[in-house]
């Protein structure tokens, strides 16, 4: 897999940038192009160059001034055009024979010339016919980017000038998947010149025989989108769901000129004559959509765009197998991550050609078994990105040979090539991204807009109007070159790559931790306005509230119990609370109770509306965006201590071995004795037999000694430990991954220190009731109402991945059982060794493993009609919910209404089925903005940590190796990092070779002094490696470097 900031041309230069493209849709290779691109030769490129001099020598010096008069017209001599081919078209895997072979047969070379030949033999038909080069490749957009994929800053859009020979040898060695992004100037000279591509007409003359079958083939030119009138852009008002946002829009927020799917029959821009091509197609209609799913030849899913390699974007293909790839911008179709769309599956000659092994993802940018030397540019030609047609008999015969690619093993192990379907957007059914992004602003001379350029490039570049940005903008560019903006897109035309947009805020400073914070809620859509009036009109209005005297008649009064919470020492909003009482019996009366927030939240009304809307709290390092207003999350919904609140509990008699023998469900009333935090509980835990004083705890109930207490946590603890292993035993899965939290200073909120937050035995414990109680509420509702009730369930993880990685770990000698949940639990917990670094040898695994996990997601049981589709795969349960967290989650909301409906002890649920599984998707999509959010928010402490307190040292594991970089897990911080090779100072050369599926690299050090030998350092998974990670020049960005080992390692 190509490391990010890589193309597989070897080197980029880094002082490339991107600027506008006018490029068409680009096409897609012919798996037998495909075939020919992946292998490089410099054996093979001399037999090219030999054949090209035969060639020059036939032709007559007619000819050949013919040739040069037209390459004349493009600016570029007919030497320059002729490589352009012949480096497009490299192969190593040809053993080339004389341009004849026995038999008078002709040879694959020889095919293969002939190929090229009639190709060019094409292209003045076509631009005779309006057809241009850039409508048959499309143009690249060259994006150089750092180390951690974000594009490099400077002078980024300078107007296009013809580049020399070395100039024009860079570009064409960059990534073709990339779209170069191309400033119009006046000066620009021709327009059908794809600029960075080879030139038409490579071969100005060719055979006459050749030219005779093409005159009698019918020309197979790709139809452009200009053909296709079908309907714009799809973009819906803005505005319409955005009343509640912190950025509420004005009228001139609005889209401009917006056309839809709906809009069939109408003329795009790219249809007329004078005006603009079409960059992408038009989508399609509604109707036609929906006949195409129905048929099963449209695909519907959510599209995932590589955050490294925005040119990548993946969708989860319906039978579990292989991802359908989409390859480029515009294959993308204006769509943007987390988007849900309808695809359509290209041609199987248009599928991608990957390795069996690479999973999807990428190709590797070397083959194995190249050494590389770092800061030397590789000169390996670019896979060309074109439609490449079989014009003879021989060479249909010779493109047949891909469909019998398998993944069939040849005899000396290996695997060989293999397809993956890719497709294209053809309508968006729902725009889940907010459309809204952070960045930089540039100033454009001559131009009525500034450039926008988005942090996340998997977000376009947008243009936006002067007037919306600051008035001093345009005299004084220089003063916001680290000024992040936050800008709507509010259309992307169907003609150009850039987005049209409005800028919605000035953030501030790049680097500084508000802004960043402000910027990344904005583009997530968290809304972090206040609660409107109304909203809060909503709460009890008189305080201090206390407790209706008739709810106590309606509900089961537990006050006098020895009731706790047990939360993070700084968690202010409290929303369950424990018991666990010995009986008489020897059996307990555990219970687990919950904030009764659906008495306060009434449904329907304007507070009911906002929590919906927001579904979720949205926890950062420094701050909490709440649910709901503060007066419920931190007061009245709250379970404070030594106070009366209202509650809805479950209460359980169990054995001591943790066997339920009764169950309770309902509303009642409790008074907290104690706060607990989780260092209190874990203190009890680990010292049993010790007699705390009151002055060791927070402030406890009178009637509550701190001995009474201490005995309840340690019951709750051995029962939790027998629920634990039962689980466990009964075939649940729990993949634990390393967790960063941070001190922060009081006053400035500037992070101080950071650890790995450590998962203990107190922790376990409430997890194991919330569990408990979470699965006895999904049955009570599930019992209750059949097709209305709100539960929760985790698919089993992608087959095909699930298989990549059971083949891998065979071929490390790691006894991985992936059968089912348990096996896989079992697996990870007993055959990792016994050592200091077990435990980062299961993380390196547990990371591996989570990679085929689906999401968990709600959803109404209306909707799936076979119960088997129900379970939770990592629980290993047939039925779960969520109960235990009101405060914050709005779907815990739903359960506590439905729960109280079914046990008569309130109104019954008014939304219907199809509303329910309306709001539960939407608790999806906010439940993971919210954990990308809470990730972002730790990513920006720590950039900030190690730029302020670095460079920090620590040992790392290797979790990953690609073929000019490998991934590790930095121990001491848990964070993961990317370390590319070529970026390592004092290292001679590295070589990257794989064993099956397990990939190696060989480093090999400079000697420190003259005379010594150099230093060879293996690296491979779990190896364990020193490094260093350093403060970037960038905003917020930081790296990591390996150490150079002492000695041979």
């Amino acid at each position: 897999m190509d490391p990010p900031h890589q193309s597989k041309g070897g080197n980029r230069p880094r002082d490339g940038k991107r600027g506008p493209s006018q490029s068409t849709v680009p096409h897609q290779k012919d798996a037998y192009a495909r075939l020919l691109s992946q292998h490089h030769s410099s054996k093979f490129r001399s037999y090219l160059d030999q054949y090209v001099q035969q060639q020059g020598e036939e032709r007559g010096p007619s000819e050949q001034r013919q040739g040069l008069a037209y390459s004349e017209k493009q600016d570029i001599p007919q030497r320059k055009r002729d490589q352009a081919f012949i480096e497009c078209s490299d192969s190593s895997d040809f053993s080339p024979s004389p341009m004849k072979g026995k038999g008078g047969e002709e040879s694959s070379l020889s095919l293969y010339m002939d190929k090229l030949n009639s190709r060019g033999a094409l292209q003045e038909p076509e631009r005779r016919q309006g057809v241009s080069d850039k409508q048959r490749r499309g143009e690249r957009r060259d994006t150089n980017t750092s180390q951690d994929g974000d594009v490099e800053s400077g002078e980024e859009f300078a107007s296009l000038k013809q580049r020399d020979s070395q100039q024009q040898q860079q570009i064409r060695n960059k990534d073709y998947k990339d779209h170069v992004y191309k400033v119009p100037t006046s000066n620009q000279g021709n327009k059908d010149m794809s600029y960075g591509a080879s030139p038409p007409n490579a071969f100005s003359s060719f055979p006459a025989q050749a030219q005779e079958k093409k005159k009698s083939k019918k020309k197979n030119v790709p139809k452009t989108n200009a053909d296709n009138k079908r309907g714009g852009p799809m973009y819906p008002d803005f505005d319409a769901d955005m009343s509640t946002s912190p950025l509420n829009k004005s009228n001139n927020m609005q889209p401009q000129g917006v056309t839809t799917p709906s809009d069939k029959g109408k003329k795009t821009r790219g249809s007329q004559g004078g005006s603009k091509k079409q960059v992408f197609e038009a989508y399609m209609t509604t109707e036609d959509v929906s006949h195409g799913l129905k048929r099963g030849e449209l695909i519907q899913g959510s599209i995932r765009i590589n955050p490294k390699k925005y040119h990548e974007a993946f969708i989860a293909a319906p039978d579990g197998k292989r991802d359908i790839f989409l390859d480029g911008t515009a294959a993308r179709n204006r769509a943007l991550n987390g988007d849900v769309v309808v695809v359509q599956v290209l041609p199987q000659e248009q599928w991608k050609v990957v390795k069996s092994d690479s999973e999807g993802v990428s190709e590797p940018e070397t083959q194995s078994g190249r050494s590389q030397t770092p800061g030397k540019k590789t000169k390996r030609p670019p896979s060309p990105d074109v439609i490449v047609e079989a014009e003879t008999e021989a060479e249909e015969q010779l493109a047949k040979r891909v469909e019998n690619i398998s993944l069939n093993a040849t005899e000396d192990g290996t695997k060989k090539e293999i397809l993956q379907r890719t497709a294209k957007v053809v309508y968006i059914v729902e725009q889940k991204h907010s459309r809204a992004a952070t960045g930089f602003l540039k100033f454009l001379p001559d131009k009525p807009f500034a450039m926008f350029s988005p942090v996340d490039h998997r977000v376009p570049r947008v243009n936006v109007p002067l007037p919306d940005c600051p008035h001093d903008f345009c005299s004084r560019p220089g003063d916001y070159a680290n000024i992040l903006f936050i800008v709507r897109i509010t259309s992307w035309p169907d003609d150009s790559n850039f987005a049209e947009g409005r800028l919605a805020k000035t953030l501030g400073q790049a680097g500084e931790i508000e802004p960043e914070t402000e910027g990344i809620l904005i583009e997530y859509d968290v809304d972090f306005s206040e609660f409107s009036v109304e909203v809060l009109g909503c709460l009890p209005q008189k305080l201090p509230w206390t407790i209706p005297p008739e709810e106590f008649g309606n509900r089961r009064d537990l006050r006098k119990e020895c009731i706790f919470t047990i939360d993070p020492a700084t968690a202010r909003d409290l929303d369950d609370a424990l018991s666990c009482k010995p009986l008489p019996d020897g059996n307990f009366e555990l219970g687990v109770h919950i904030a009764d927030v659906s008495y306060f939240v009434e449904e329907g009304n304007a507070l009911d509306f906002i929590a919906s809307r927001r579904a979720t709290s949205v926890y950062m390092v420094q701050k909490v965006i709440p649910m709901l207003p503060r007066l419920l999350c931190e007061e009245l919904c709250s379970l404070n201590p030594l106070t009366d609140r209202l509650t809805f509990s479950v209460i359980w008699k169990i054995t001591p071995e943790g066997k339920i023998l009764s169950e309770w469900f309902g509303r009642s009333v409790i008074r907290s004795c104690v706060k607990l935090s989780y260092d209190h509980a874990q203190s009890m835990i680990e010292a049993p037999d010790k007699l705390f004083q009151a002055d060791e705890l927070p402030p406890c109930a009178a009637e509550h000694p701190v001995d009474e207490i201490h005995q309840a946590v340690l019951n709750l603890h051995s029962i939790a430990k027998r629920l634990r292993a039962q689980r466990f035993q009964g075939g649940a899965l729990r993949l634990d991954q390393l967790k960063l939290s941070f001190t922060l200073d009081r006053e400035t909120s500037m992070p101080q220190g950071c650890y790995v937050y450590q998962y203990r035995d107190s922790n376990k414990l409430v997890e194991e009731f919330m569990l408990l109680a979470n699965m006895a509420t999904a049955h009570q509702i599930y019992r209750s109402f059949p097709n209305k009730a709100l539960l929760r369930r985790h698919p089993p993880p992608q087959t095909k991945m699930v298989d990549d990685l059971q083949e891998f770990c065979d071929q490390m000698g790691l006894n991985i059982d992936f059968s089912t949940a348990g096996t896989l639990h079992k697996s990870l917990n007993e055959t990792l060794g016994d050592d200091e670094y077990t435990s980062a040898r299961k993380e390196v695994l547990t990371h591996m493993c989570s990679r085929p996990m689906q999401m968990a997601m709600y959803f109404c049981t209306g909707v799936l009609k076979e119960e088997l589709l129900f379970r939770h795969y990592a629980l290993n349960v047939p039925f779960y919910t969520h109960f235990t967290s009101p405060i914050r989650r709005y779907a815990d909301v739903i359960v506590h209404r439905l729960l109280a409906a079914s046990l008569g002890c309130g109104p019954h649920l008014e939304l219907k089925g199809e509303e329910v599984q309306k709001q539960a998707s939407h608790c999806n999509d906010k439940k993971t903005a919210s954990k990308r959010v809470q990730e972002l928010s730790s990513e920006l402490f720590f950039s900030v940590f190690v730029k302020e307190s670095g460079p920090l040292d620590s040992e790392a594991m290797v979790m990953g190796i690609l073929d000019q970089a490998f991934d590790v897990l930095v121990l001491r911080y848990g964070v993961q990092k990317r370390i590319y090779c070529k970026g390592l100072h004092g290292l001679e050369t590295f070589h990257f070779h794989k064993v099956g599926k397990r990939g190696e690299l060989t480093l090999v050090w400079a000697a420190e002094e003259p005379g010594k030998p150099s230093v060879r350092q293996e690296i491979s998974i779990f190896s364990l490696v020193d490094v260093q990670l350093r403060a970037d020049g960038a905003p917020m960005k930081y790296s990591a470097v390996i150490k150079r080992p002492i000695e041979t390692v």
